[in-house]
């Protein structure tokens, strides 16, 4: 769950700060009057007198073998120590009711989140490709950021996904413990961007045990790793380190495409591929003949290239993926 404007971690500091504060305040205060005090040997008060003072006098022990005997340290006392005792106890068992309410809040809202949430999208792992998926679904109005749940083991990153409205859960995603905390059970899509083929593969097989109707989406460094990955349970798999290679090749002849296959992966600027339905007026007519540039259409789950003769003509239900231009309105959203 995202974490209070205020952790608890520096809540807890600025208490034990306010603590140590007080009992330095106690002990400058009975050592500068350490000639009002009596102590039962009979001999002056030392520094270190003072601090065990000053600590036992705060914690509300009180052995009494130091005990004032002026006028001025028994005022001194009345005024000054015993409401820095109070202060003391108050901050004491106010962390700790902070501690144990806080513990509360977080475990009910976690509980509301699980109960509530459904057709959300788990990620695991937020490194470079989990960020980019993210930020492609954000930038795609596909998903809230609360409905992005990410996984991962680096705190750090999880306060990175934390700070942008993302619901963030510890753990490896290996384990079928924290997926469930994620909501896997209930979730439209699951998506495995480890930074290991072998982490990727249990990932998706402990995913799959949980989700059996989730589209589980992989990445994976190697394409001989694809079966597995196929096997475990992923309906798509995408090999990372294959398709940057044909990248390169392909800058080193045509450069040009390099630059029109990104500028269609990237939708904040230019050109994007989308899917939309099809509308009422477009049944029965060619896909090529759109006034859109048509580059396949889904029937039934299935993909069809926009030449395929399975979609001379467009049926209702069908989903066309296109081409579109992305707006200054869309780069404001």
């Amino acid at each position: 769950m995202p974490e209070p404007s205020i952790s608890t971690r520096w809540s807890l500091a600025r208490r034990v700060v306010g603590v140590l504060a007080a009992l330095l305040v106690t002990v400058l205060i009975v050592y500068l009057g350490r000639s009002g005090y009596r102590d039962v040997r009979g001999d002056g008060l030392s520094f270190l007198d003072s601090v065990y003072y000053s600590v036992v006098s705060l914690t509300g022990a009180g052995y009494g073998d130091i005990t004032p005997v002026s006028a001025t340290a028994r005022l001194a006392d009345v005024v000054i120590i015993m409401p820095l005792r109070v202060l003391f106890l108050i901050v004491l068992v106010g962390t700790t009711l902070e501690l144990l309410s806080e513990r509360s809040r977080q475990a009910f809202r976690a509980y509301k989140w699980r109960s509530r949430v459904r057709n959300h999208v788990v990620v695991v792992g937020f490194g470079t490709k989990g960020r980019a998926a993210v930020k492609t679904l954000l930038g795609d109005d596909e998903v809230e950021p609360n409905h992005i749940v990410v996984v991962d083991t680096d705190q750090d990153v999880l306060s990175a996904a934390t700070a942008l409205g993302l619901v963030t859960v510890h753990g490896s995603g290996t384990r079928s413990d924290v997926l469930r905390v994620a909501g896997t059970q209930r979730a439209r899509a699951v998506v495995v961007a480890t930074n290991r083929d072998d982490s990727a593969v249990l990932v998706t097989l402990t995913a799959r045990e949980l989700a059996p109707e989730a589209h589980i989406v992989a990445s994976v460094r190697e394409a001989e790793n694809v079966h597995l990955l196929k096997q475990s349970g992923a309906n798509q798999v995408v090999v990372s380190s294959e398709t940057a290679g044909r990248l390169l090749g392909m800058a080193t002849s045509a450069p040009a495409v390099v630059d029109v296959v990104e500028d269609l992966i990237t939708p904040e600027t230019g050109l994007a591929i989308a899917e939309r339905p099809v509308e009422t007026g477009e049944e029965g007519g060619s896909p090529r003949h759109l006034g859109d540039i048509v580059l396949g259409v889904v029937r039934e789950g299935t993909l069809y290239r926009v030449d395929s003769p399975e979609v001379d003509a467009i049926e209702p239900g069908d989903r066309l993926l296109y081409v579109r231009k992305v707006t200054p309105a869309d780069q404001r959203e």
